[in-house]
């Protein structure tokens, strides 16, 4: 069963790039200079930020359903950044050097399967839970934090 995964559209987030640290407050957003390689993710290009480079912490609805999972939480996004990772049957290295959570969801926007797995072992899980004809699609995140990681479907 073929999966496809891509990061989140930069547009709702434009608004943001560029703003001073207060204006960023004002949106209940915060600035962040990554220090180290591995620990920032980006949900737009599905990378982790090199040293350096600028990210912006802020909470995002990433289960928009009416339904009870409808969930918001922090992510990070890449300052300026443009370019959405879309691949298919490839686990991104954000996502495979970390433990996941893997909620496959039904028509009704409600859990029909979870797994926590290591990210680099992912594929496979994506696969059986996918070959589910009941999971529409599945919400990865990180294990750890909590944060979510990307939106999985069938390709």
């Amino acid at each position: 069963m073929s999966f496809r995964i891509r990061g989140l559209d930069p547009a709702p987030f434009t608004h943001l790039f560029g703003l001073s640290d207060a204006e960023l407050a004002e949106h209940g957003a915060e600035r962040y200079v990554a220090d180290r390689a591995g620990a920032l993710p980006d949900r737009i290009t599905m990378r982790d930020a090199e040293p350096g480079e600028t990210m912006i912490l802020l909470n995002h609805t990433y289960q928009p359903a009416n339904s009870p999972y409808h969930g918001t939480h922090a992510i990070f996004v890449k300052e300026g950044a443009t370019e959405t990772y879309d691949a298919v049957d490839e686990i991104p290295p954000v996502m495979a050097s970390r433990l996941l959570s893997l909620r496959g969801f039904n028509e009704a926007d409600k859990i029909e399967d979870g797994r926590v797995v290591p990210g680099a072992e992912a594929a496979e899980v994506i696969e059986e839970m996918l070959a589910n004809p009941k999971v529409r699609y599945i919400h990865a995140h990180n294990a750890g934090h909590g944060c979510f990681s990307g939106r999985i479907d069938r390709a």
